[in-house]
């Protein structure tokens, strides 16, 4: 995970990954974690809520992926079929949201 992170990249993870080495991995890789801090922790860290609310879309909208079987298995063999397949259904997911219901 930490291996394929981009330069300039944001990691964005819940408290469980609160933790000194993840950070610092993070950082090795010229990249930014934005990880709320445990209550125990004692140093201060930067952290900021308003990039952490993203965090919640990208999970609900993979949420809703899985409801469609070829994207939950993923029966796709290549990664462009399967990126298209997820593609189709990002695309399904936004028409439903955004249909009229008049």
């Amino acid at each position: 995970m930490i291996t394929d992170l981009p330069e300039g990249a944001m990691l964005l993870a819940d408290k469980g990954y609160d933790a000194n080495a993840l950070r610092n991995a993070v950082t090795e890789r010229k990249a930014w974690a934005n990880i709320p801090p445990r209550a125990n922790r004692k140093d201060p860290i930067c952290f900021s809520p308003f990039l952490y609310k993203a965090r919640n879309l990208v999970e609900r909208f993979f949420n809703k992926a899985k409801q469609f079987p070829r994207v939950a298995t993923r029966y796709d063999k290549l990664a462009e079929n399967y990126l298209a397949a997820l593609k189709l259904v990002a695309i399904r997911i936004w028409l439903r949201g955004n249909e009229s219901t008049a």
